[in-house]
């Protein structure tokens, strides 16, 4: 039986000509900005003119594209040495090449027999994987791909995730000891409040990855709190903010090992965000030592995690999901 492994993630920009056209596909979404159309048109056309020109900046901090389709290819061909034959991964990234449609396209082309959805997000949100989700669901019907599907949720308690960023905390950990006694920051992206007030799991899942995460590191007494980065706009988010731990750390002064807990690949939200703005910010707070841990990657843990999830699929449509009361909304089939 041939396996198609679909891997959601969000895309980025491969040049910057693309970064206004990236941020249009993103702020169209009626997953981020739930007004109707045409409205919602015209707010995605000015917010991504008006945002544009500061994005092309921060991507040109790293090259002037996003790592993130590089990284992503990686992760899938180490998944697929894993899975072994009959089983092939392909990239369906939500707002940029090879978007959704290219990706139905692939699976079709290569006569697949049933198809799994593992988005590369390991908690559910409505924002990313339900998103990613319905836009497949949609993009197949309309190409009459019509196979068993199998939907992974979410993992956020997954034990290969959990013991590769576990061990990554712990080097973390052990660099940043030097200085004091270090304070994890499980750092995840933020979301506006309201999208968690009305039912969305993630900031739960966030938070139940990171106990798992600081527990398997074996540190006793280990200080760690989880807080939130990439916040835009005037709502109200889920907090605390990274900013605001810094402060705390700052005045209490102790080092901090930022880890991205949410994130397992490179991109501009960590090499920009946690590796030169929050850290720049570290040093303005009086932080003693600030060492922030790769994203997970192919770290061989993680890999072998998603390979377990992805084995662990049935052949049947339905969802696959073994976190309890994940309160995820996907529907079976």
């Amino acid at each position: 039986m041939k396996t198609a492994v679909v891997l959601f993630n969000l895309g980025g920009p491969d040049s910057p000509e693309a970064v206004e056209p990236f941020l249009f596909n993103l702020f169209s979404d009626p997953a981020i900005i739930g007004v109707p159309q045409p409205i919602r048109w015209l707010i995605a056309k000015l917010i991504s003119k008006r945002r544009a020109p500061v994005a092309r900046k921060i991507y040109a901090r790293i090259g002037g594209r996003s790592p993130l389709l590089a990284e992503t290819v990686a992760q899938a061909r180490a998944l697929e040495a894993m899975l072994g034959t009959d089983w092939r991964c392909f990239i369906a990234m939500r707002y940029w090449h090879p978007l959704t449609e290219e990706a139905v396209w692939a699976v079709k082309h290569w006569g697949a027999d049933r198809v799994i959805l593992l988005p590369l997000y390991p908690q559910f949100s409505t924002t990313t994987s339900g998103s990613s989700i319905k836009a497949w669901t949609e993009a197949a019907r309309q190409s009459g791909l019509e196979l068993p599907t199998q939907v992974a949720c979410c993992y956020p308690e997954q034990d290969g995730l959990v013991a590769a960023m576990a061990e990554l905390a712990r080097s973390g950990h052990e660099a940043a000891a030097h200085s004091g006694r270090p304070r994890v920051l499980f750092s995840a992206h933020g979301l506006p409040k309201k999208v968690i007030e009305r039912g969305d799991p993630y900031q739960r899942q966030v938070e139940r990855t990171a106990a798992a995460v600081a527990a398997a590191t074996g540190i006793p007494l280990l200080d760690w709190v989880v807080c939130y980065q990439s916040r835009v706009g005037p709502l109200e988010w889920i907090g605390p903010s990274i900013e605001k731990e810094l402060e705390r750390a700052g005045r209490d002064g102790v080092p901090v090992v930022v880890v991205p807990v949410a994130f397992v690949s490179e991109h501009s939200e960590t090499l920009v965000e946690l590796d030169i703005e929050y850290r720049q910010r570290a040093v303005e707070m009086g932080v003693p030592a600030y060492v922030r841990v790769p994203a997970v990657g192919c770290h061989s843990s993680f890999i072998a995690g998603l390979a377990e999830v992805a084995r662990s699929s049935g052949g049947g449509g339905g969802r696959m999901c073994r976190t309890l009361g994940c309160g995820c909304p996907v529907e079976p089939g």
